[in-house]
């Protein structure tokens, strides 16, 4: 999903303009980076958590030239689903998903191994 697809889909589920849904998903997203800026963690019961990581400096190797570069410290974003999300994901609405993703042992077509 990208995120006008996400715009698209919040300006349908609580029916309002576009424009109103754009506002609202960008003020969501610059809220998330300006806490992260922060060193702040933003928990969002139910989906996860995200936070920053501290990377050490090292030193890298230029792929190209095979010459050594240092590379500096820096934070990562970092996101944590949580086990709610893990779940929902995990589970089908019909019980199709885990069979669809299970190939049978004859190799063709898809049969759920017992």
């Amino acid at each position: 999903m990208t995120k006008a697809e996400l715009i698209e889909e919040v300006s349908r589920v609580v029916e309002m303009t576009r424009k109103d849904s754009e506002v609202i998903v960008e003020a969501i997203f610059d809220s998330i980076v300006r806490s992260l800026r922060g060193g702040d963690k933003i928990e969002i019961r139910g989906f996860g958590s995200f936070r920053t990581r501290q990377r050490q400096p090292r030193v890298g190797r230029n792929p190209k030239t095979g010459t050594r570069v240092d590379v500096p410290a820096k934070r990562i974003p970092y996101f944590k689903p949580s086990k709610e999300l893990k779940d929902l994901v995990n589970t089908s609405s019909g019980g199709d998903a885990q069979a669809a993703a299970t190939p049978s042992p004859d190799g063709g077509g898809s049969a759920p191994i017992p």
